[in-house]
């Protein structure tokens, strides 16, 4: 089940800086064990290649590039780079993602901006260039990452981060009714708190640095008692790219622990 082989997927935020699994990194490796290739993309191009050499080491087919997503120039190369080198792109995901805090009064309009820019523009400008190769195949699968903390307030004050991700949702089903005729899906996978190498950064920002007490308070938020990883968000991913989930659009697929169910 869940095969995809002979698609071809492209994967923004494919790197993770330092050791670790972040989610670009565990979907680009899960969806090349699946049979995918991939083409992935990241700012750190050392973080990339370091993606595709493990994917590479388990006898799949990546290549990746640096590109800033957030530049309507560097996203049409990267598209073209990728059809270039494999012919088609069957799978997207949108995965850049990063939150800084503040609310209205105390984020700076830059901030703001940038917020928008990395958490939702990105997403846009992949679908314009992506959309149009798809209609044309007949076929293909977006799957955009979001978050729980556009659905609730999740703990942290992160005004941006929250509206861009709850406008990446709208967008993706919104998206997904105009391209429902064309035989193309879009979803959403919605993550709610996740243990990667990103947790670190979040406590310095959040939390003062108290890296303990940041992780200890995330796990006692979840009903299930711990943070998930990145695993179960690239499974997410791997279930809304697979022929199985071929019904399924304008969705959201929250993985969460139980989170939001608990906090209505």
């Amino acid at each position: 089940m869940f095969r995809l082989d002979g698609k071809v997927a492209l994967v923004t935020g494919c790197g993770t800086l330092g050791e670790g699994w972040g989610n670009g990194k565990a979907t680009a490796v899960l969806l090349a064990r699946q049979g995918a290739t991939v083409y992935g993309c990241d700012l750190n191009l050392e973080a990339a290649q370091a993606t595709r050499e493990l994917i590479r080491a388990e006898g799949g087919n990546a290549e990746v590039q640096t590109s800033d997503v957030t530049q309507a120039a560097q996203v049409q190369q990267l598209v073209a780079a990728c059809i270039a080198r494999y012919g088609r792109i069957d799978i997207l995901v949108n995965n850049v993602g990063r939150s800084e805090p503040g609310d209205p009064v105390t984020m700076a309009e830059d901030i703001w901006d940038e917020q928008m820019d990395v958490n939702l523009k990105s997403a846009f400008l992949l679908c314009k260039h992506v959309l149009p190769l798809m209609e044309k195949q007949g076929a293909g699968s977006v799957i955009n990452i979001s978050s729980i903390a556009g659905l609730r307030y999740v703990g942290k004050p992160q005004v941006a981060y929250a509206a861009a991700k709850a406008a990446l949702m709208q967008m993706t089903a919104t998206t997904a009714v105009i391209y429902a005729p064309l035989g193309v899906r879009l979803n959403s996978v919605v993550p709610g708190l996740v243990f990667t190498p990103l947790v670190k950064r979040l406590a310095d920002k959040y939390a003062g640095g108290d890296f303990d007490g940041f992780v200890a308070k995330r796990h006692n938020a979840v009903p299930m008692g711990r943070m998930g990883d990145a695993w179960d968000v690239a499974h997410a991913v791997l279930f809304l790219a697979a022929d199985e989930s071929r019904y399924i659009t304008a969705q959201q697929i929250v993985v969460d622990g139980g989170i939001t169910a608990a906090t209505r």
